[in-house]
C-alpha cells in the first residue's frame, strides 16, 4: 500500500513474479467488474460509491490465500478496509514522498485525486492525511526513494526474511 505512484503495482507484480504467487491489483479488478476506468466511474457515480465497490473487492481479495495484493492509495480511508488488509496477510507500505512521487506523476492524467490546479499541494496533503493510517496497517514499510523496482522487491523479500516470514536466502 502507498500514494499513487509509490509502485504498489509494479513493485506488488515483480514480488509475486519473485515468490510464483498469484497477483491482484484492487484497482484493476475494480475496473474489470465496472468495465471503464476508476476516473470515469469517480466522476460519474462520485468517491463515496467507489470506496463501496474498493470495499467489497478488497474483502474478496484479501481473502485469497497465498496472493500479491496491491491496493488502491485511498483504501486505507475506511476502518473496514484497514482492519480487513491487516488481519489477512503482511502488509508492505511503500512509503515515498510527495516530491518523489509529484516528479514521477507530473504528467499522468489518470489520477482522478490529482486532476487539481496544484498536485503537489494534493499530494502533500494526501501523505499527511494517509501516512499515519499507512501505518495503522502496515507491518513492514520500505521508503521507496529512487531504488530501481528490482532493488525495492529484494528490500521487501529482505524485510519478509527478517521477519521470519519467508525462509531465508
Amino acid at each position: 500500500m502507498g500514494l499513487p505512484g509509490s509502485g504498489k503495482s509494479t513493485v506488488g507484480r515483480s514480488l509475486a513474479r519473485r515468490l510464483q504467487l498469484p497477483f491482484h491489483d484492487s484497482d484493476h479488478e475494480i475496473e474489470r467488474r465496472i468495465g471503464c476506468s476508476i476516473r470515469e466511474f469517480f466522476e460519474r457515480e462520485g468517491e463515496a460509491s467507489f470506496r463501496d465497490l474498493e470495499q467489497q473487492v478488497l474483502a474478496e481479495l484479501a481473502g485469497a490465500p497465498d496472493t500479491v495484493l496491491a491496493t488502491g492509495g485511498g483504501a486505507v480511508l475506511r476502518d473496514a478496509n484497514r482492519q480487513v488488509l491487516h488481519s489477512a496477510g503482511h502488509v508492505i507500505y511503500l512509503r515515498s514522498s510527495p516530491e518523489e512521487l509529484w516528479r514521477r506523476l507530473r504528467h499522468d492524467t489518470q489520477r482522478p485525486l490529482l486532476q487539481v490546479a496544484d498536485p503537489l499541494a494534493r499530494l502533500r496533503q494526501l501523505h499527511a492525511d494517509r501516512d499515519p493510517l499507512y501505518r495503522e496497517v502496515a507491518h513492514f514499510t520500505i521508503e521507496t526513494g529512487r531504488p530501481s523496482v528490482p532493488t525495492l522487491v529484494n528490500m521487501v523479500l529482505m524485510q519478509l526474511e527478517l521477519a521470519g516470514v519467508l525462509p531465508a536466502g
